[in-house]
C-alpha cells in the first residue's frame, strides 16, 4: 500500500508502539513494547485473541529497524516460527508499504488447517489495521512541528551533552538540538541551535536513522561535523559534555528519543557511515 509521507517518517510510525497498540486493540487483541519508540534488540508482547476470553501470549524480538524497514521474529509462543518483514520503498507518490509474514504452525495437518480458517485471516485482519492506522498517523504527525537533533562526530566519538531540566530528564544525556522555526530550513536549524547550545560552529553532513513521532513534535537526527576554525565545545545550556565513542554509546544514560537512534550512532562511529544496523540490543 503507499502511504502519503516520507519513507523516514513511515519508518518512525512502524516503531511507535502507540500505533501498534492501536491496530492491535481494533482487531481485539494486546500488545506492550518496553517504551514509546522500539528499538533493535528490544522484545515486545503480544496478546492474540483467538476465541472469546482466550488469547495467546507471543514474544517477538526487534532483529532490524532502518528507515527501510522493520523486521522482527517470534521468541516465545506456540509456532514453531514466526517472522514479519516490513519493507519501505520511496516513490513520486509516496511510501510503498510492502509486508511478508511468515510462520511455521505446529500439530501438523490440524495446524495447515487452521491457517487457513484462523492464521490467515487473522494476519491479514490485523496488517489491514495496522495500515489504517499508519495511514491516520501519517497525516497527522506530518503536520507537527519538527525538532532537530544532532549527532556532532569527530574522531570516531559522538558528542552528548547533559540536561538540566526538567526535572524527569535532569542528569540524562542527549544530542543537541532544538526545535525548528517556522520558514527555517532543518540544517540552518541545527547550525543555529548549536551555536546556541555550544558555542560551535558546525557543517551538516547528513541525516541519521528514521524520524521519532513524540508526543507533540516530529525529531529529527541529523549528523553534523565542527566546521574548521570553530570554537570547542562548551556546555552554554547543558550541565556537561562528553565525547562518546562507539564503546561506551550503548551504555550512556539517553533520554529516551536518543536511546532509539543509539544502535545507529554506534554503527555510524564504527564505520563512518550511516548505514543501518542489523543486530545489536538498545541501551538499557
Amino acid at each position: 500500500m503507499l502511504i502519503d509521507a516520507p519513507r523516514r517518517t513511515v519508518a518512525g510510525l512502524l516503531r511507535d508502539a502507540e500505533v501498534s497498540a492501536e491496530a492491535m486493540r481494533r482487531c481485539g487483541h494486546r500488545f506492550a513494547a518496553p517504551g514509546r519508540l522500539v528499538c533493535l534488540g528490544e522484545t515486545v508482547r503480544s496478546g492474540v485473541r483467538v476465541a472469546p476470553g482466550v488469547r495467546v501470549p507471543l514474544r517477538t524480538r526487534i532483529t532490524a529497524v532502518s528507515q527501510a524497514g522493520l523486521e522482527s521474529v517470534l521468541v516465545a509462543g506456540p509456532l514453531r516460527a514466526l517472522s514479519h518483514q516490513t519493507t519501505l520503498t520511496e516513490t513520486a507518490a509516496g511510501t510503498l508499504l510492502l509486508d511478508e509474514v511468515g510462520w511455521t504452525s505446529p500439530l501438523g495437518l490440524l495446524g495447515r488447517l487452521g491457517d487457513v480458517v484462523l492464521g490467515r485471516r487473522l494476519v491479514l485482519r490485523l496488517l489491514a489495521a495496522r495500515a489504517e492506522v499508519l495511514v491516520e498517523r501519517a497525516a497527522e504527525v506530518t503536520g507537527r512541528p519538527v525538532v532537530v537533533a544532532t549527532a556532532v562526530v569527530r574522531d570516531g566519538a559522538v558528542l552528548a551533552a547533559r540536561r538540566t531540566r526538567p526535572a524527569e530528564l535532569a542528569g540524562r544525556w542527549e544530542l543537541p538540538g532544538g526545535r525548528v522555526e517556522q520558514g527555517e530550513a532543518e540544517p540552518d536549524a541545527v547550525v543555529r541551535e548549536l551555536r546556541e547550545e555550544l558555542g560551535v560552529d558546525v557543517r551538516v553532513t547528513g541525516r541519521l536513522g528514521t524520524d521519532l513521532p513524540l508526543a507533540d513534535v516530529l525529531l529529527r537526527v541529523h549528523t553534523a561535523e565542527l566546521a574548521p576554525g570553530s570554537p570547542e565545545p562548551e556546555p552554554l545550556e547543558h550541565g556537561a559534555l562528553r565525547w562518546v565513542d562507539a564503546a561506551d554509546v550503548p551504555g550512556l544514560d539517553w533520554v529516551p528519543a536518543d536511546r532509539a537512534v543509539a544502535a545507529d550512532l554506534v554503527t555510524l562511529l564504527r564505520s563512518g557511515t550511516e548505514a543501518a544496523p542489523q543486530a545489536g540490543p538498545c541501551t538499557p
